[in-house]
């Protein structure tokens, strides 16, 4: 080997210790001929200690399918392979140590199988190059909780944290959707504040909104996990019941009156009590779209307010009237 060779393999060796990024070089017995400084700050493990063992003596997690299915496709194939921290989080367990990711514990990495060709174009060896990508990562990751927490703030009503009205009207033609292809039975409630005007008017428009986030919650308790609710507008509040008939949502309506009944709302320096009335229809075959199914449950919650306030009315779409 003359000096400028020489010269050209050092400086080599030197860019290849100094990059910031791992690379690990193995032969076709997967014995590690190169392991840089990247490799041993992050491994905590010196090269010395390690060249010529098979890297899946020293990193046992590595003796799995998915590496070796790797590896064996570099050798045979000739062509590099990429995989991506989104495929496997990462192929080196390596604990991060900058305090800007002091959220997360362990390095996300994207890594490259490079084949290493002899002079005679065989493929002898095969780098692996490891790219730090946790910045990147976590960048991806908070943007998708935005995207999520976005995706929640424009589903739900602020005052109450119920489902608003868009998302809830979604649901509604979803569900009306779903059961005209089901047999499975499913019912609606709408209701309302009675007098809610005399309160809002008397004590005020923030007792009245303390009345409302009191109905929110008291709904969701009394709910199942399965039920859908939502504000619809003002005091009014919608509840789709699947797989409940017509009997068990008069039994969920006439509970739940009762229990708003029974309490009283301290607000402002005031005491209020209030009552609800309740309109109930149960989807069939004669309702031909989501909007006709909300249009009987309400003519049932007009003819419970009619009737004087503070009970349950039931539609059967099939009579065509209400009972």
């Amino acid at each position: 080997m003359d000096s400028s060779t020489f010269r050209e393999l050092h400086w080599l060796l030197d860019i290849i210790q100094s990059a910031d990024i791992g690379i690990v070089v193995i032969d076709k017995d997967l014995k590690i001929e190169v392991f840089n400084r990247f490799m041993q700050v992050h491994s905590k493990i010196v090269a010395e200690n390690i060249i010529g063992q098979n890297i899946t003596e020293v990193f046992p997690h590595l003796n799995d399918e998915w590496f070796t299915r790797r590896v064996r496709s570099v050798f045979e194939l000739g062509i590099p392979v990429y995989t991506t921290f989104q495929q496997r989080k990462s192929l080196f367990d390596f604990a991060l140590r900058l305090p800007i990711h002091h959220a997360n514990s362990e390095m996300y990495q994207n890594t490259t199988f490079v084949p290493l060709r002899s002079s005679t174009d065989v493929v002898e060896k095969l780098a692996i190059i490891i790219y730090d990508e946790t910045a990147m990562a976590i960048s991806q990751g908070k943007l998708e909780e935005a995207k999520d927490e976005l995706l929640v703030l424009s589903r739900t009503d602020k005052l109450t944290g119920l489902n608003n009205r868009g998302y809830w009207e979604e649901r509604l033609k979803e569900e009306f959707l779903r059961n005209s292809r089901s047999s499975e039975t499913v019912s609606l409630v709408i209701f309302d504040i009675d007098h809610f005007k005399r309160i809002n008017d008397t004590f005020g428009h923030t007792v009245g909104d303390d009345a409302i986030r009191f109905i929110a919650k008291a709904l969701l308790e009394h709910a199942r996990e399965v039920d859908v609710c939502g504000r619809y507008g003002g005091e009014e509040f919608t509840v789709i019941l699947p797989n409940t008939n017509i009997q068990g949502a008069k039994v969920f309506c006439e509970r739940f009156r009762e229990l708003v009944a029974a309490n009283v709302v301290h607000s402002g320096g005031h005491d209020i009590s209030f009552t609800i009335s309740l309109g109930i229809c149960q989807l069939d075959q004669s309702i031909d779209s989501a909007h006709k199914w909300l249009i009987n449950a309400d003519a049932a919650l007009y003819k419970a307010k009619e009737g004087g306030r503070n009970k349950t009315e039931a539609f059967v779409a099939c009579a065509g009237s209400e009972v």
